[in-house]
């Protein structure tokens, strides 16, 4: 497993609760402090790949000054960022807009010197952030060239992607080559019991010998704990039933139907706290099953609802 700090580098963000789990004191200095804490837990428990983004506001200074405070060395742990979005939210839960997507080459080379500058040689992976064949990033030779440079240059090349035609996205970087070599070594999408159409994509992209990260394992929260919401109510149920037979709290449930699917390398924990975490960090204990396969199947939406659902969560 990997962690991912789309919640722990700003205040706000798009997950169920967020709010309620960072507290009042979301100060830059707090807020620094808290990531330290999750990555002191998730350096404990043995995760060694870091995923953040040039919009996760200071997510990616939260880990350099983290790196920097514990001596990490290059060569210990994996740290993946990603461009095409910038951060506008200035430090606000409430603000009219909280990222600005853009996959011109500008702003490729503008962020790509931010997060070398920020992160320095512990930049491993650089990915494509939430790329889509409407922006027309896997076509445009300039940018693809671009990244090429940049792998050339020891740095792994990927991408992620979002939205109810992931695999349609994959399949297309994975036909991407430069100077008649595959360009892309990594994707990033989201899968979990509720969104499941990309996992045919990612087999495919996995049997093609590129790394496969997987985001969103609990659906921004849906699949955990919450609320109760009588909309939810069967399906609550049913992960409920599955979350005492085989153990675990429902946010380890969701996690380990991710880790058991054969096609995948990373599952990111997107945990606020080290509590969070430690509970993500129980689907590496549970036993899965087809049966369970089977029955939490049933979970899965439409990709054109869940994406609507998804789009309609408010930042916190």
């Amino acid at each position: 497993m990997g962690l991912g700090l789309a919640a722990l580098g700003r205040p706000g963000y798009m997950n169920l609760g967020h709010g309620r789990e960072l507290g009042e004191d979301t100060s830059v200095a707090a807020m620094e402090r808290r990531a330290h804490g999750v990555l002191d837990a998730a350096w404990s428990a043995g995760i060694r790949y870091l995923d953040v983004a040039r919009s996760y506001g200071r997510g990616e200074e939260f880990v350099a000054s983290w790196i920097a405070a514990r001596g990490i060395a290059p060569d210990a742990v994996v740290v993946g960022s990603k461009w095409g979005y910038t951060y506008t939210a200035d430090w606000k839960v409430e603000a009219p807009s909280h990222e600005v997507k853009d996959h011109g080459l500008a702003t490729f080379e503008r962020q790509w010197r931010e997060s070398r500058g920020v992160l320095g040689e512990h930049l491993d992976l650089y990915q494509i952030h939430s790329a889509t064949l409407e922006t027309g990033v896997l076509t445009d030779a300039r940018v693809l060239r671009a990244l090429a440079a940049r792998r050339a240059e020891g740095v792994a090349i990927g991408l992620s992607v979002t939205g109810a035609n992931q695999g349609d996205v994959i399949r297309s970087a994975l036909a991407v080559e430069v100077d008649g070599l595959p360009l892309f070594q990594s994707v990033q999408a989201s899968w979990n019991l509720l969104e499941t159409s990309a996992g045919q994509a990612l087999a495919e992209a996995h049997s093609a010998g590129l790394g496969v990260i997987v985001k969103e394992g609990m659906a921004n929260g849906r699949l955990a704990t919450r609320d109760a919401d009588p909309a939810f109510a069967a399906q609550d149920a049913l992960l409920d039933r599955w979350g005492a037979r085989l153990g675990c709290p429902r946010d380890a449930l969701a996690l380990a139907a991710v880790l058991a699917q054969p096609w995948v390398d990373v599952v990111l924990s997107g945990a606020a706290s080290a509590e969070q975490l430690g509970s993500n960090l129980r689907a590496l204990d549970v036993e899965w099953s087809e049966e369970a396969s089977a029955e939490l199947a049933a979970l899965a939406e439409a990709p054109a609802r869940y994406w609507s659902t998804r789009a309609a969560l408010p930042w916190n």
